[in-house]
């Protein structure tokens, strides 16, 4: 019985922790992109404030 539980135990901690590292992977890749996209939008609303100025 107390083998069971263990190896229950074990198993259930691996799959958080794998479950775990996507995620903490995810979110590094999501907020790299954002930051790319914010870049993006501030330079366009930039050269529209321009177009307009000009």
């Amino acid at each position: 019985m107390k083998k069971s539980l263990t190896f229950i135990m074990l198993l259930f901690v691996v799959f958080v922790a794998s479950g775990c590292e996507k995620t903490s992977d995810g979110a590094k890749k999501d907020t790299k992109d954002n930051a790319e996209w914010s870049k993006d939008k501030v330079n366009d609303g930039a050269k529209y404030i321009e177009k307009k100025t000009d």
